[in-house]
C-alpha cells in the first residue's frame, strides 16, 4: 500500500510501519493519523501480520510530536475533534488484537510519546529522547497521553513530564519504565524484530488472550479482572494449539501450532 505520510510493508509475519516525514522529524500531521487509521485497519484483518513494528524515518526522531502549522489555527470545537480523533486511532492501535512495538529510534515528543505508549512493548535507542511538552504550546496532551503516561509509569512521575513539559534521556525512560530495554542505534531494529519473533513462535489466541487479561484487566477491580482471565482460560482451553502445546511439551518436543 502506497502512503504519503507512511511506510508499510510487511515481511515474515511481521508488519512494518515508518513514519516518513524525516525533514519535519516525523511530526503528526491529520494526513499522518488518518493513514495510521487506514493501515491499523488493514493489519488488524490481515492473518500474515502477526506482530507491527513502529518505527520513524531517517536518523533523528520517531516522531516529534504534532505538526504545529496545524496546532495554531485549531479553533476549541476543532481541537476537541482532532482529539478525539487521535485518540480513536490510538486506541484502535492498543486493542488491535495483535502486538505492536514500538522502535523508538529519536525523538518522541508529545504525539510522538502518546504513539510509543499506545503500543504493547516500547524499545529505545540510547539515543532517544521522549517527552510529553504540550503544556510549552498553552495545551495539553490530547491523544491519551496523561492517560497512559499514568497508567503505565505512575501519577507522579505523569505530573512531573506533562508539567514541566520537559524532556528525559532513554536512560531515564528506562528507569521509569516507560521504555522496556534500550539498545544502541544499530542493533534497534534487529533487537526488534528478534523480540517479534519470539512472540510469534506462539500461538495466536494465546497472545490474542493474553493481550485483552492485561490491557482490560487493568482497567477492571482484581475480582472482575480474575473472572475475565478465567473466561480467556477457558478459551484457550477450546482450542487445538492448546493441545498440541500440552502434547508437545510431554513428549519433549517442539510444538507445531497451527493457529487453530
Amino acid at each position: 500500500m502506497l502512503f504519503e505520510n507512511l511506510l508499510y510493508e510487511k515481511r515474515d509475519g511481521i508488519g512494518f510501519l515508518t513514519f516518513n516525514r524525516p525533514k519535519v522529524l516525523n511530526a503528526l500531521n491529520r494526513k499522518t493519523m488518518e493513514e495510521l487509521n487506514i493501515v491499523l485497519g488493514e493489519a488488524r484483518n490481515d492473518a500474515e501480520v502477526r506482530v507491527l513494528i513502529l518505527t520513524g524515518a531517517g536518523e533523528k526522531s520517531f516522531v516529534a510530536g504534532a505538526d504545529i502549522g496545524e496546532l495554531a489555527v485549531q479553533t476549541p470545537d476543532g481541537g476537541k475533534e482532532t482529539a478525539a480523533f487521535g485518540q480513536g486511532v490510538l486506541q484502535r492501535l492498543e486493542s488491535l488484537g495483535k502486538p505492536s512495538i514500538a522502535a523508538i529510534n529519536g525523538f518522541a515528543l508529545g504525539g510522538g510519546c502518546e504513539v510509543a505508549l499506545a503500543c504493547s512493548i516500547r524499545l529505545a535507542s540510547k539515543a532517544a529522547r521522549l517527552g510529553q511538552p504540550e503544556v510549552k504550546l498553552g495545551i495539553i496532551t490530547g491523544y491519551g497521553g496523561s492517560q497512559r503516561l499514568t497508567r503505565l509509569c505512575g501519577k507522579g512521575v505523569a505530573l512531573e513530564l506533562c508539567l514541566t513539559g520537559e524532556m528525559i534521556s532513554a536512560d531515564e525512560a528506562l528507569r521509569i519504565g516507560l521504555v522496556n530495554h534500550l539498545y544502541e542505534p544499530a542493533e534497534l531494529m534487529p533487537a526488534a524484530v528478534a523480540l517479534a519473533k519470539k512472540i510469534m513462535a506462539n500461538p495466536p489466541h494465546s497472545i490474542r488472550y493474553t493481550m485483552e487479561a492485561i490491557e482490560r484487566g487493568s482497567e477492571m477491580p482484581l475480582a472482575e479482572g480474575q473472572y475475565l482471565e478465567t473466561a480467556l482460560f477457558g478459551l484457550c482451553a477450546s482450542t487445538e494449539d492448546m493441545r498440541e502445546g500440552t502434547r508437545a511439551f510431554l513428549e519433549k518436543r517442539p510444538p507445531q501450532f497451527r493457529g487453530k
